[in-house]
């Protein structure tokens, strides 16, 4: 086993000890749309747990028994240093803020999460199961010399579901480590998804997400990811709170 390829696992593994993954909503006036939800007029984020990481190769996404599953394709940054009180115009510290990139799948449990908007409750369980942010390879900082403007795209059982840009997103890195930083300090080896455009939908215990990333028109490797869906075997099951 190469040095290098040893240092790839031990780079992977060390994400799940991130001390949060931070999650932009509402960053594609698309999606907004398609949920019929308010468009903000600031970056609006909120988190989900770490141990919901699934790293390549570790299995299936699980749906919980009740859930109506969603996916949602997203860029995901890796935080490098300590970031905290960044200003908005301060760009060159933003980038230089990223380590690397990767893709990410932000799975929701959606029936859950509209529940909780309904009556004014907390969004965690909707985000926070186990196996709820599938994570693809760390893609390094210099294939993606302009964040800004990719290609993403996710597709079920190799239909296209969501393929757009994210020139569309409403609010770029630099305002949204921002205003995170301005609210919690970003620590070396959080993670921050950016935000998911148009085409969310459910997905059922037998599918098969692939989701990926362009550049350029060229797919980068390291940002593929390949995850079917299986039903819970625990206990639990969602009902109305």
């Amino acid at each position: 086993m190469s040095l290098l390829f040893r240092r790839s696992i031990s780079s992977m593994a060390s994400l799940k000890n991130a001390s949060k993954v931070v999650c932009i909503g509402r960053n594609y006036a698309d999606h907004i749309t398609e949920l019929s939800s308010a468009r903000p007029k600031q970056p609006f984020f909120f988190l989900k747990p770490p141990s919901s990481i699934l790293l390549p190769g570790e299995g299936p996404v699980i749906r919980p028994k009740g859930v109506d599953l969603h996916y949602e394709v997203e860029l995901a940054l890796i935080i490098g240093k300590k970031v905290k009180d960044l200003e908005q115009s301060d760009e060159k510290g933003a980038f230089d803020a990223i380590e690397s990139y990767a893709m990410s799948i932000d799975m929701t449990a959606r029936n859950a999460q509209n529940e909780a908007k309904k009556k004014g409750l907390p969004w965690s369980i909707s985000k926070g199961f186990d196996t709820f942010l599938p994570i693809s390879q760390i893609i390094p900082k210099s294939a993606i010399p302009d964040p800004h403007n990719v290609e993403i795209y996710l597709t079920v059982n190799d239909k296209v579901r969501q393929n757009d840009s994210t020139n569309l997103m409403l609010f770029q890195i630099p305002r949204m480590l921002s205003d995170i930083s301005k609210v919690m300090t970003l620590e070396k080896g959080d993670i921050v998804i950016t935000g998911t455009p148009k085409g969310v939908g459910s997905v059922v215990p037998g599918d098969i997400m692939r989701a990926g990333i362009k550049v350029g028109g060229k797919e980068i490797e390291e940002g593929k990811i390949e995850v079917g869906v299986e039903e819970s075997t625990s206990t639990y099951q969602f009902a109305e709170t």
